[in-house]
């Protein structure tokens, strides 16, 4: 149908033409005619070939799949979340500036940061950019392409025993086209769009899983913070034990071996508290890196304030799949796949192409831009491969092949991006269960060890039962401390295995670049939403 419309329009153009063994359809450069050289000149010629052009645009195709998205099976809620609530505006998911939970001024002060100077989110965005610019490249297959040619040429020329310079010139402006019938342009402009649309979301979970990280290493370094004032406290009542150890040995009322035991026990505190100075330099190091700083241009003065367990809204597991940068770019991976399968099915079409030229040629150099020296071109082709080995057959299979591994890794990130979420509050819901137990436990622990240590002075029991009783209470402290210090931990990794307030409404299209993207939603009505209470459990 297509080719039947070109070659009847073609076939109107001025000029001899004749379509060759490889289906080449052309006439040759002519001069204007008498009846042009005496008036305007005549741009008939052109408009079949813009007829041509409009009628291969109309009936052009899009041979190849149309991308849809697959099926994946979604749980109506989280298994680990004991209830659910109904859905309401404020807990959809996070929203905004999540790190603002943890209430920590350092978080507060840090995380924007990450956004501008951290080098691997730079790296993303100029790969990002990188996208977008293959993206206007392969838009611009869409358009012809115009030239301009000019020359000039002085030569002296002998005929016997006469000669003569002779200057000669010519300037022509040319047009090639190859018209997009069978949609093989418009499928790699699809298929570069999706990618850089993956490449943005791959921008955007490269900024969320920084920001997490961030926020990970100021909690550990927080939790070291504590551990150090937790230690320097043990280390003063271990320094008050020693001492009431060697008033006692002094007097001779104690063996000398309860020395002995006090000061290992306390040189033993001491140690610990000076190797907690490694981890935390090496926290604070990290934290510089991830804001794109040097370690020397960033310290970080010793806080005793840990940062608070925050409510984290989780929303129901439907709305994961828009919030979630890297389904996402999983998804947008497999659309660029699917496209590519329509470049490669375009393949076993013939490639058509148009060309015309127009200009002045003279010789002599003099009266160039007369009417006289108007020349004019037409052409067109079309090439067909007969035989290719079962190349163009191949290039489909793989591509197939390509699209079938996308949806596999897109169906991989989603069902990973669901065990995310469960390991988070099941890790939140255990250690809450886990927090009230040893809450108890410190109090008995604290309460024991002053008992131990008031009876030894009292010579009711050895020494060992204090040294036994205080070990006791350092453990279980450090314990409550680490627990606390996970939770805060799983807390930040549930913000980012939400998405962190991101939404697939953030992405661009980079066919549209002035277009901004559609503002965010939030689903209502019969939607259901879970929140887990971290401080409360």
């Amino acid at each position: 149908m297509t080719m039947k419309i070109f070659l009847k329009r073609l076939n109107g153009v001025r000029g001899p033409g004749a379509i060759g063994a490889t289906g080449g359809l052309g006439g040759p450069v002519k001069r204007a005619g008498p009846a042009q050289r005496s008036g305007a000149l005549h741009v008939g010629p052109l408009r079949p070939l813009a007829a041509a052009c409009v009628a291969l645009l109309v009936s052009g195709c899009m041979v190849g799949p149309d991308y849809h998205r697959p099926q994946v099976n979604v749980p109506a809620t989280f298994s680990e979340l004991p209830g659910w609530t109904q859905a309401v505006p404020s807990a959809s998911g996070p929203k905004g500036d999540w790190w603002t939970a943890f209430n920590d001024p350092l978080i507060d002060q840090l995380e924007p940061l990450v956004s501008v100077s951290n080098q691997t989110v730079r790296q993303d965005y100029a790969n990002y950019q990188e996208a977008l610019a293959e993206v206007r490249a392969a838009h611009a297959s869409l358009f012809p392409t115009i030239g301009a040619t000019g020359s000039a040429t002085r030569e002296r020329a002998a005929s016997g025993n006469a000669a003569r310079v002779v200057n000669a010139g010519s300037l022509e402006g040319n047009v090639s086209w190859a018209p997009d019938l069978w949609g093989s342009v418009r499928r790699t402009i699809e298929e570069s769009a999706a990618t850089a649309q993956a490449s943005e979301a791959t921008l955007a979970n490269a900024t969320l899983s920084e920001q997490v990280a961030l926020a990970t290493a100021i909690i550990e370094l927080r939790t070291s913070d504590a551990n150090i004032d937790l230690l320097q406290k043990t280390v003063e009542a271990y320094q008050h034990s020693l001492e009431v150890v060697s008033n006692q040995d002094a007097a001779g009322t104690v063996a000398p071996s309860d020395v002995i035991t006090a000061r290992t026990q306390l040189a033993t505190a001491q140690s610990s508290l000076i190797s907690l100075g490694v981890a935390r330099a090496q926290y604070a190091h990290a934290i510089a890196v991830l804001v794109g700083k040097n370690p020397e241009e960033l310290s970080v003065t010793h806080s005793t304030a840990m940062p608070t367990l925050p409510d984290v809204p989780v929303g129901v597991p439907s709305t994961l799949l828009e919030r979630r940068p890297d389904i996402s770019n999983a998804e947008r991976q497999m659309a660029a796949q699917n496209a590519a399968i329509g470049v490669a099915v375009a393949a076993y079409y013939p490639d058509i192409s148009l060309s015309s030229l127009a200009g002045f040629t003279q010789s002599p150099l003099s009266g160039l831009l007369n009417v006289g020296n108007y020349v004019w071109s037409l052409g067109g082709s079309a090439t067909e491969t007969l035989f290719d080995g079962g190349l163009r057959s191949a290039d489909v299979d793989a591509a197939k092949a390509a699209y079938d591994a996308a949806v596999a890794n897109y169906r991989g990130t989603v069902l990973t991006a669901f065990r995310n979420v469960e390991d988070d509050l099941s890790g939140l819901r255990i250690l809450a269960q886990q927090t009230v137990v040893l809450d108890s436990a410190v109090i008995d622990a604290n309460r024991g060890a002053q008992i131990a240590l008031d009876e030894y002075q009292a010579g009711t029991v050895d020494y060992t039962t204090v040294a036994t009783a205080q070990a006791t209470q350092l453990n279980t402290q450090q314990t409550a401390l680490n627990v606390q210090e996970t939770r805060l931990l799983d807390s930040a990794s549930l913000f980012g295995d939400l998405g962190g307030g991101w939404s697939t409404d953030n992405l661009h299209d980079p066919r549209h670049p002035g277009a901004t993207p559609a503002a965010s939603t939030v689903q209502t009505g019969d939607a259901s939403v879970q929140k887990t209470d971290a401080q409360t459990q």
